[in-house]
This record gives C-alpha cells, structure tokens and sequence, in this order.
C-alpha cells in the first residue's frame, strides 16, 4: 500500500488547511497518509549541516523518504508561501544533489478565506518544487476560497459538499498520477 505524507503550511492548531489535511485521510482508504510536522525545524543555516543535520531536521528528512507522494496544504501569507513551508522545503532540498525531494509526485491544495485561494503562493510554491526536480501534479489546482465558510472549526471538518467533491477529485487524480509516476 502506497504511502502519502501530508505537510500543512500552517502551524495554527485551529488552522483551516490542518482541517483540510485532516479531511484527505477519510476520503481514500486505499492509500496510507502520515502527518509531516514541519513547526520544530530550525531555521534553514548551512552552517548547522556541518556537523550533520539537526535530530528534527534528520527526522523530518526520514519521514519524506519513507512516503511515496506528498501532499502540502498551505495557506497563503501576503502573496505568498508562508515562511515555515519555504524553511521545511530548503531543509528537504539538501544536499542538493540526492535530496529526498527529487522525483517526489507531490499534490498542492491551499485554503484561505480570501478570494484568490492561495494561486500566488501556490506558483511560487510549485515554482520552488520544479527548481529542485520535483514532480508536481501537473494541469491540477486545488484552490479553496471562502475556507471559512467550508469548514466547522470545533467538529475539524470540512463541511461544504461542493468543496469535498473536488478535493475527492484532486487526491483520487493525485493517488493516479503518484502510481503511473512511480
């Protein structure tokens, strides 16, 4: 049985695209999903690889290794991919050259209550991803907006059916492209 790790760009508890993520493992039982955290990783610094890389830092390599595809949601600060996601991507990015990044099929959903639904982090993001050879789900976007009108914060559930429909549609397509790919 395949694998997918699942990155949230968020580190808020209460964070629209953790429910989000939370929601993916319940929509596709033929696939495993496995939680990524990425709120302990230090601040990317070459300098700390010299020694090796940080336990979180080699923990967090590990984890992207053992999956077969990722999926990142985030939402999106100012324009734009939020700090914490760039920092995990360039701890995962190296060393460059055997990064346990490359090749990866990874799937990019982004939820805000916006109207724009993450598009500009999610170029930037996929413009980062293809720059260090991975291989992001092509001619798909999954851009929810209006998140706060999608989602029961206390019962951590999506709840609009439009929505739920097409984030079934992307991860089925994800789940295709991860196997044809591999």
């Amino acid at each position: 049985m395949k694998t997918i790790g699942l990155i949230c760009g968020s580190l808020r508890k209460a964070s629209y695209n953790r429910i989000i993520a939370e929601t993916l493992p319940k929509l596709d039982d033929s696939v495993q999903f496995l939680q990524i955290e990425i709120g302990e990783l230090p601040l990317f610094n070459e300098d700390l690889e010299v020694d090796g890389d940080p336990t979180t830092v080699t923990q967090f390599k590990q984890a992207i290794k053992q999956v077969d595809g990722l999926i990142i949601v985030s939402p999106e600060y100012n324009s734009g991919v939020p700090g914490v996601l760039k920092n995990a991507i360039d701890w995962a990015s190296r060393p460059t050259k055997t990064s346990v990044l490359i090749n990866k099929p990874v799937g990019i959903i982004g939820a805000t209550p916006g109207g724009m639904g993450t598009a500009f982090a999610q170029i930037q993001l996929r413009q980062s991803l293809e720059q260090i050879h991975v291989q992001v789900l092509p001619f798909q976007k999954m851009l929810i907006s209006q998140v706060h009108t999608k989602i029961d914060i206390e019962q951590r559930a999506l709840t609009d059916e439009k929505t739920n429909t097409y984030l079934n549609r992307y991860l089925k397509q994800f789940i295709e492209w991860m196997h044809q790919n591999q």
